[in-house]
């Protein structure tokens, strides 16, 4: 594959995966020391935290993904290929892609995490899970289209199980999801949809545990389910679901719900890539690195975000696979790469936590920011800052204000659209196609 030589002093460093961690180490790594390669599937970087929002019309796909491109346009040693790696050769310091081979100096894994559906195999071909812009376009269409069957259904029950969502899992996806659901639920249907009687709507979040968003402590976590169950969901904790299949939930107490649409949010596993050495991947399939980051057995090739699994005393079973660790593990590990490079010591990696936060919609929020624990409208402010600064470009952090505060003003989301891409292919096809799509490998 033609790939740009390398200059001077210059080490090649391939990124596989343009994740939070994959797009920071690219942006911070110089150039005076490193030629970066970033290869992904796709040629965007997508802000994974707003796909809820997507997936419930309020906002367009374009708002939260980003041209890698467009990013890294002013970065001259980041080189951009669209590919997905197949196999890792150490021994050469190779690896083999779908567009050809690449030589590296140090090879960086940063390609996330995908839904973890624990080897039920009728989950995961009749669930829907969230961890893409396809995915949360999917699930969008799903629930609009079951609005429309259930307007023209003359079957009680088959309309009942349409106007039935269940939503597994109690993290923040899950919680933030049902929230979204439910304003659309109070504000927005009964308005499209007059002929339905709305009070039939059930939204149902399951958790396994004995509580919700287990990242936070005990009392905002009651706090923010009290905000649930008072805009309508119906919360089951201490409770598992055994299997669906598309029709029937079959729950761990015995219970069978009928539902036409399940999302599956109840937990993520690690995408190892073939040719990594054994004792490195575990049953999850996250890489096992220290703690620096290097991956166990390798001598130059690291493991961040998601995919790496680092124990330590505090965090036994790994660190919490979201946004910020990824991002101040690629902060570090590109200043030991140099550290690497000019023979200096490398840091190890300290995972500096600053704060929790879910929200369930207008108004209502529970964020934690070390001893401080904040709810309600403040909370919510806060919840909507921390997002907006996170967003990459002053055209798409104005695009999300607009349509939050248009949402706000006017009680309403303008998204509500059924898109049917594929059209020359029948639905079975169709909805194969894009179910089967994902960010990174």
């Amino acid at each position: 594959m033609d790939i740009p030589s390398k200059h001077g002093l210059q080490k090649r460093i391939v990124i596989v995966g343009a994740g939070f961690a994959g797009l920071t180490l690219a942006k911070k790594l110089s150039p005076t020391y490193f030629q970066v390669i970033l290869i992904d599937k796709n040629n965007y970087h997508q802000f994974q935290p707003l796909l809820y929002q997507v997936a419930t019309s309020g906002l367009e796909p374009s708002s939260i993904s980003f041209p890698l491109r467009k990013i890294l346009q002013h970065y001259k040693n980041v080189y951009i290929r669209i590919a997905e790696v197949k196999n890792i050769l150490p021994a050469e310091n190779r690896i083999e892609t779908s567009i050809g081979d690449i030589d590296f100096d140090y090879l960086v894994l940063a390609q996330g995490a995908e839904t973890n559906y624990f080897n039920n195999q009728s989950l995961q071909q009749n669930s829907y899970s969230m961890k893409s812009v396809a995915e949360a376009l999917y699930l969008r269409n799903t629930l609009l289209q079951n609005f429309e069957k259930a307007l023209i259904s003359n079957n009680e029950k088959e309309r009942d199980a349409l106007l039935q969502i269940v939503i597994v899992g109690g993290g923040p996806t899950g919680f933030e999801l049902a929230g979204a659901i439910a304003e659309m639920k109070n504000n927005i249907l009964p308005k499209d949809y007059p002929e339905l009687d709305f009070r039939q709507m059930n939204i149902i979040l399951i958790e396994a545990s004995s509580r919700l968003l287990s990242s936070i402590s005990a009392q905002s976590a009651e706090k923010a389910q009290q905000y649930l169950e008072d805009l309508g969901v119906k919360v089951q904790v201490n409770t598992s679901v055994n299997n669906y299949d598309g029709r029937s939930v079959s729950l761990s107490d015995g219970t069978m719900l009928c539902s036409r649409c399940l999302v599956w949010a109840a937990g993520v596993k690690g995408m190892a890539l073939k040719g990594l050495p054994l004792s490195s991947v575990l049953p999850n399939d996250r890489i096992r690195v220290d703690a620096f980051n290097r991956i166990h057995g390798m001598a130059n090739a690291f493991a961040i975000g998601d995919v790496a699994f680092m124990p330590d005393e505090e965090n036994p079973k790994g660190h919490p696979q979201v946004a910020p660790v990824a991002i101040q593990q690629a902060e570090l590990l590109a200043k030991n790469l140099k550290n690497i490079v000019l023979r200096r010591k490398p840091e190890a990696f300290i995972y500096h936590d600053k704060g929790s936060m879910a929200t369930v919609g207008r108004n209502l929020a529970v964020v934690e920011m070390g001893k401080f624990k904040i709810k309600g409208f403040s909370a919510w402010i806060i919840w909507m800052l921390v997002h907006l600064m996170s967003i990459i470009g002053i055209k798409n952090k104005l695009l999300i204000l607009i349509n939050w505060i248009w949402h706000y003003v006017t009680y309403d989301q303008s998204l509500r659209l059924i898109i049917r891409p594929f059209e020359n292919t029948n639905k079975a096809d169709n909805e194969k196609a894009i179910k089967s799509l994902h960010p990174i490998f």
